[in-house]
């Protein structure tokens, strides 16, 4: 596909306006429709094989790595391929609590242990487990949805307008995915992922069906009623082991009461994670490491000091800051925890909070009552947790107000992607930084999960494939480093010994206490001269520190942040 010229400020509000009710996916699905989205810039088709069968020790997948913080034990490299005999790679990270269930991989009957002559289950792939290799009696039924050849999971599908279409018209591309490509592309994700991981001699069986919820009533809070239906149809008439598409906070809570480990969570915050425990997983960073990773920049390279990166009337005034985000209450439960910790770092919390609603028919309005707060207030610095469509408005009602803060990117909702950040007004956007959880991004055709679909299928996947592939490949993650004795506890302690990797969805790995696989962040800043390489349009972000990611706790203390070029 090709995209048209972004245009910039109003014109594009009012043109997405233009036949859009409430956000489909409402604007929290923010990360899982649009972050991973391929640049639409065609690019040639990769001629690489994804991956090997898993009796095929021989292909390999382009590596994509990237480089990691000194010393990260979760680094490429740092693999544990599990010893010969053994039935799983040791955990580093135990579990909080006691551990219930079998440990992960024991099954009297079945012996599994190193690979020869390959140390990861597929070579190339920086995510990929240890290769193990097995042989004998898996256990037959060891849970519910799993028996001795099949791993049911099911696939709620919903024909509502998802959030990469809407991300797209703004963008001026068109986007066509119908349900019918999103079922294809799982289809083939599956069939790839049980011809190249370890799964014991199960297979992922695929059970789709159409849903009678709403994203967008579930994302803002309602639709519980629907939600329930939708888990019991997942849980009882498809006898799932897991859900694909549990990304809303009362499907993925219905789907855990059912105990049916769900993936897709959006932006949670770790204490709800750990509530549903073993029954939640995301993609999507939970917010308590959003705001701690914030908290972070702010507390050791921005708290006390002028604010040297922002524009006309507010450069070098010394800083307050004001925090935005969603009004809904998870969301704002995290807001609250990232100001406690602010508070006991720097004895200071914020300046100003704005909560706003995430009903894109009022954005317009919401845009111009919050910059005129803004602006009252004197705030010099704004934290952004927000979705990736409000800036929209928002960079436009500042420019004519004449306000020209510091916009601090949160790594939330693609923002911290080119093709987003240039749908923004760029006199605004020039004053951006931040911290970003993902890697370089790929070329269209060039990422993980195109590669991947190409190796079973011919035809074309559907636009979200990298974030499809994503959310699947911690499924099967999971699913391989369990063992064959496959419970939600053996899986969630298979996931606690995954030894991590890093690639273009930033670096992976899962600690005793964490649901969502992000282990560190990187700093970037807005350059509004740059050619992006996702498509080959002017604007685009900067990294600092020479692309270096830090867990928390490692960013140095700075006089003010290394960007735009400092």
């Amino acid at each position: 596909m090709t995209t048209a010229s972004a245009p910039r400020g109003m014109p594009v509000a009012r043109r997405l306006l233009k036949g859009y009710g409430p956000l489909a996916l409402a604007s929290l699905m923010f990360l899982l429709m649009a972050t991973f989205v391929p640049t639409v810039r065609e690019a040639p088709t990769s001629s690489v094989a994804a991956g090997p069968d898993v009796t095929t020790p021989g292909d390999t997948v382009p590596d994509t790595t990237q480089t990691t913080t000194a010393g990260d034990a979760s680094a490429p490299g740092a693999t544990n391929p599990g010893a010969p005999g053994a039935t799983a790679p040791a955990a580093s990270n135990p579990p909080k609590g006691t551990q219930k269930g079998a440990p992960a991989g024991q099954v009297a009957g079945g012996k599994t242990g190193a690979c020869a002559g390959r140390d990861k289950q597929v070579p190339g792939d920086p995510y990929s487990p240890p290769c193990i290799a097995f042989e004998g009696n898996n256990g037959g039924t060891t849970a519910k949805g799993v028996t001795g050849t099949d791993i049911v999971v099911s696939a709620r599908i919903l024909n509502e307008k998802g959030f990469q279409q809407t991300l797209a018209e703004l963008a001026g591309a068109s986007i066509t995915d119908q349900p019918e490509d999103i079922r294809r592309t799982i289809s083939a994700l599956a069939e790839y992922f049980n011809k190249r991981f370890q799964f014991y001699g199960r297979k992922i069986n695929i059970q789709f069906y159409n849903g009678t919820g709403s994203s967008t009533k579930e994302l803002l809070g309602g639709g519980q009623a629907e939600a329930e239906a939708d888990a019991t149809t997942a849980s009882e008439t498809k006898g799932a082991f897991a859900e694909i598409n549990g990304g809303t906070p009362p499907f993925s809570d219905a789907l855990a009461g059912k105990k049916v480990i769900a993936f897709g969570a959006p932006y949670l915050s770790r204490d709800w994670m750990i509530a549903h425990r073993p029954y939640n997983w995301s993609i999507a960073t939970d917010c308590s490491i959003i705001v701690e990773s914030v908290g972070e920049v702010v507390a050791k390279q921005l708290i006390g000091k002028p604010a040297a990166y922002a524009g006309t009337g507010l450069k070098d005034k010394p800083r307050t800051f004001a925090a935005l985000a969603p009004e809904n209450p998870w969301y704002q439960q995290c807001v609250d925890a990232g100001e406690r910790q602010l508070k006991k770092d720097t004895g200071k919390g914020f300046d100003l909070r704005i909560a706003y609603k995430l009903d894109i028919n009022s954005m317009s309005n919401q845009a111009a009552s919050v910059i005129a707060k803004l602006k009252s207030e004197n705030i010099t610095t704004v934290l952004m947790g927000t979705d990736p469509i409000f800036p929209v408005f928002l960079s436009s009602k500042a420019k004519e107000q004449g306000y020209n803060p510091e916009w601090i990117i949160a790594g939330t909702a693609a923002t911290d992607l080119d093709i987003v950040g240039q749908l923004y007004d760029q006199d605004q956007w020039s004053h951006a930084f931040g911290v970003s959880y993902l890697g370089r991004q790929l070329p269209t055709r060039a990422g993980l999960g195109y590669a991947a679909y190409k190796t079973v299928r011919q035809d074309e996947p559907a636009f979200a494939v990298e974030l499809i592939y994503a959310q699947m490949d911690m499924l099967a993650i999971g699913l391989q480093m369990a063992g064959p004795n496959l419970t939600a506890d053996t899986y969630e302690q298979g996931m606690f010994n995954f030894p991590g990797g890093s690639g273009p969805y930033g670096t992976w790995g899962f600690d005793a206490d964490s649901y969502t696989p992000t282990q560190d962040y990187r700093i970037l800043s807005w350059n509004v001269n740059k050619v992006s390489p996702e498509n080959n349009k002017k604007g685009g972000y900067d990294e600092s520190y020479g692309g270096q990611r830090f867990k928390l706790g490692t960013l140095p203390p700075e006089p003010q942040p290394r960007v735009f070029g400092k």
